[in-house]
């Protein structure tokens, strides 16, 4: 059983729905919660629940885009318990628009609550879990960026760029015992009324969903991982590499990179690269220089 007791856990965006489920469900296994919520009413909330559950919580409310907030946020939080082991970076808001209608202004903003709010906070208690050599960060994404949606490209763009976070941090966090991961979720809230149907709304609690923030919070956590959650079901994501072709050539002929596509597209034997400068071995090797190390997939 994942016991966190004597752990503290700061789950952003926690006003309610899947922050409040999550924040509620570390708080039923020992953790002593903040809960951050832009709005100060629904974090308080959110604190008397797991409070008046039997658990330890305390309310901190403002805006994840405020780095020197959320910096004092994590300061009163180590002053009142003395660490930090747990980040859930869920804040988020959505502005929807094809990109044509979009105003630039609502792209920045989606942006900056989404990644940059989730940078604000990782580098708050980056250098905590690096001294105490523990430490278990969960970036929210979402399938919009791992695979497209239509009218998101600004909140598709933020979630993404939260996978690439999440893999420098990982393999930098990894001497440290910092373990880092992304979680997918697929979960009825206030972003998602109007998008679907209200029968399958009702289907997709965030409950459904917390339990696989609790698995990435553990102490046996998976590190790098991309979890995609929703109705009890679990899957994970992953940026993958073909084996593709060589074409000579001083340039190659882009000609045949056409000819050739179907080849070069081919995901038979894909790989999971263990790190980016792994794409260039793996290309030099094609062309005859060194010897490809790469994990199959």
């Amino acid at each position: 059983m994942i016991d966190l007791e004597g752990q503290v856990a700061v789950v952003t965006g926690a006003g309610g729905g899947l922050g409040r489920a999550h924040a509620k469900l570390l708080g039923q296994r020992g953790a002593r919660i903040v809960v951050n919520d832009l709005g100060e009413a629904g974090a308080a909330a959110v604190a008397d629940e797991i409070n008046e559950a039997g658990g330890q919580a305390r309310a901190f409310a403002g805006s994840v885009t405020d780095a020197a907030l959320m910096q004092a946020m994590i300061d009163e939080t180590k002053a009142q318990w003395g660490r930090v082991d747990i980040l859930v970076n869920n804040a988020g808001v959505l502005r929807d628009k094809t990109f044509a209608k979009m105003d630039l202004d609502d792209f920045r903003h989606v942006v900056d609550v989404h990644l940059m709010g989730a940078v604000n906070c990782t580098k708050a208690v980056w250098e905590t879990m690096r001294a105490q050599n523990y430490g278990r960060i969960v970036m929210t994404t979402s399938s919009s960026g791992l695979f497209g949606n239509f009218g998101q490209s600004n909140y598709g763009a933020a979630k993404l760029a939260l996978v690439g976070l999440m893999q420098t941090l990982a393999l930098e966090g990894r001497k440290y015992g910092i373990h880092v991961n992304c979680l997918a979720p697929t979960a009825a809230t206030q972003m998602m009324e109007g998008i679907l149907p209200a029968e399958q709304l009702e289907l997709l609690r965030p409950e459904l969903v917390s339990p696989a923030v609790l698995a990435l919070a553990s102490q046996d956590a998976p590190t790098r991982t991309v979890l995609c959650a929703g109705a009890g079901g679990f899957e994970t994501a992953n940026i993958t590499l073909t084996r593709g072709v060589f074409i000579p050539g001083d340039p190659p002929s882009a000609e045949m990179i056409l000819e050739r596509w179907s080849q070069i597209s081919d995901r038979a034997g894909e790989m999971v690269p263990a790190q980016g400068s792994e794409q260039g071995r793996v290309e030099l090797a094609k062309a005859g220089y060194v010897a490809a190390e790469t994990s199959d997939a």
